[in-house]
């Protein structure tokens, strides 16, 4: 029986660091299936392409290529209209990820058990810096996530969205790829277009992979708002993908500044953000106790900011980027660049 024929792809900017292990954990199912990894590297400056070319120099399933837009979505894109002719499955990974044994070997089976036409995993997230801890704590949990599936879920079945790892080539092709003006959330909004073109999405808790978070409060803040940012274009783009708990964080912060602005004649109101103040301060002692680290102490801090930022975030993207529904008929397949320079 033939090998599937799995594309790979990874888009790295300065991820010197995890580079190798990444592709070493990927090159050992080159065994089970006809493997091809790029990285599309969007301008390192930190060796992370010397890395590479070393590593393709040494397996002939390794290639890099550059990403001029340096934009994950655009990477993606970039590589499958040049590589992705002859593959049925492409993987999409993350070089800051930590991926299990048998990564690649293990999305194809259950692409092909299941019938699904794209497979998502769970993501638990690790730290080793005192704030990344907390920061990890939080992520795993319903008050950094609201519930998330994906984030730390264990049970398994079709869902709606999830941290994508593996499609059928076919399917993301007819969906158009995914759409590279978003910087972030760019996952959740290929997703929509998946099921609108009636693609079947399966979460495999089984299969589970590791992360690494933001260390710093300015850098977790950025993440944030750039996540809110992009969930606002997605939830307009999609009106039906919108969930009670993408409304909840920044409907608490309006209730939260309007209790603050309205201090002097309705100082009652100041109950809410002293409640919500408290539930933070209270799961960050829970916190603690269950993980015996006074670093746990942090998790309040970076829930605080995680929820500002993805709110403050959703609110400048709703005054910054105007959308418009997307509709079925409006999907244009991603074509593919042959050798003359042309496409088909």
């Amino acid at each position: 029986m033939p090998k599937t024929s799995v594309l790979v792809v990874i888009p790295t900017l300065n991820e010197s660091l995890h580079i190798q292990q990444v592709l070493a954990t990927l090159l050992a199912d080159r065994d089970a299936l006809d493997l091809s990894i790029v990285v599309v590297d969007g301008g390192s400056d930190d060796g992370t392409q010397a890395l590479v070319e070393q590593m393709s120099r040494q397996h002939r399933e390794v290639r890099l290529m550059h990403n001029p837009r340096r934009i994950q979505s655009s990477g993606i894109n970039l590589a499958v209209r040049r590589y992705g002719r002859e593959a049925d499955v492409l993987i999409r990974c993350d070089a800051h990820a930590i991926y299990p044994e048998g990564y690649c070997r293990r999305l194809v089976e259950t692409l092909e058990r299941t019938g699904a036409d794209s497979v998502v995993v769970p993501m638990d997230s690790f730290g080793k810096a005192p704030f990344q801890k907390a920061v990890a704590w939080v992520s795993n949990s319903p008050v950094g996530t609201g519930g998330s599936a994906h984030r730390g879920g264990h049970r398994s079945g079709f869902v709606d969205h999830g941290h994508h790892a593996a499609f059928r080539m076919q399917m993301f092709r007819a969906c158009g790829g995914y759409d590279d003006s978003f910087t972030h959330n760019e996952d959740a909004e290929l997703d929509c277009r998946q099921r609108a073109l009636g693609a079947r999405i399966y979460l495999d808790s089984e299969i589970r992979l590791g992360y690494h978070p933001r260390d710093e409060l300015s850098s977790l803040f950025s993440q944030y708002f750039k996540y809110g940012a992009g969930r606002s274009r997605t939830v307009r783009r999609h009106p039906t993908s919108l969930r009670l708990r993408q409304l909840a964080v920044p409907g608490h912060l309006v209730l939260s500044v309007i209790a603050l602005l309205t201090l002097p004649w309705s100082p009652w109101l100041l109950i809410w953000p002293a409640v919500y103040l408290s539930v933070l301060g209270g799961f960050a002692v829970l916190l603690c106790a269950r993980h015996r680290d006074f670093c746990a102490l942090w998790s309040s801090v970076a829930a605080l900011v995680m929820h500002t930022a993805w709110a403050l975030g959703f609110f400048v993207g709703l005054i910054n980027h105007r959308e418009r529904v997307w509709m079925r008929d409006m999907a244009v397949p991603l074509r593919l660049q042959v050798a003359t320079g042309a496409e088909s």
